[in-house]
């Protein structure tokens, strides 16, 4: 992805998941934006948004972080929200070990209270290895922990999976948390 896509990505993120008001945008409860009004306001605001670009971002980020509903007029974030929407995900059991990519400097933290959402709805986990690592390596020097997913299931905590494959989750408790060796 070039670095305009990715500054483009960056902002779709910002605006989809966290601040739709810093350009005036509104989602509705499931966190669907209307593509013509996006582009108005980012345009006014400064970021030039093209309905070519934004197919561009959507169709190559590796993450697959957007979805478009099916007639093309809307656009959301399919997961990461600090703003409160409703995703209509369905519960779902999960594999029996997912991974968590976060730093070295946070694990004391998450030895000490779990995995928390914090600003955000889930916690978000994921099947592959590399991806988490990928994860963690945003915030610092990685590490990547496994969660027994599967037990946490069995004893009641859901879990979703978002249209990108990504697994999601309110919290994850200590006990269900496997660090690797490493002093923190």
């Amino acid at each position: 992805m070039s670095r305009y896509l990715q500054t483009t990505s960056k902002f779709l993120s910002y605006v989809l998941r966290h601040k739709p008001d810093t350009i005036g945008l509104t989602l509705d409860s499931e966190g669907w934006a209307d593509i013509t009004q996006l582009i108005r306001l980012a345009n006014g605001h400064g970021t030039k948004l093209t309905m070519k670009l934004l197919l561009e971002v959507v169709s190559t980020c590796d993450k697959q972080r957007f979805a478009l509903n099916p007639d093309g007029t809307k656009i959301r974030a399919n997961q990461g929200h600090s703003l409160q929407v409703n995703l209509n995900l369905q519960q779902q059991t999960p594999p029996q070990i997912l991974f968590h990519g976060t730093a070295l400097r946070f694990v004391s933290s998450i030895r000490a209270q779990g995995l928390v959402a914090g600003s955000r709805q889930y916690v978000h986990l994921s099947v592959e290895k590399s991806t988490a690592i990928q994860v963690g390596r945003r915030y610092g020097e990685p590490i990547l922990i496994e969660v027994e997913a599967l037990a946490m299931s069995l004893n009641g905590h859901e879990f979703f999976k978002s249209v990108n494959g990504i697994w999601l989750t309110r919290t994850v408790p200590t006990i269900y948390l496997r660090f690797p060796d490493v002093k923190s």
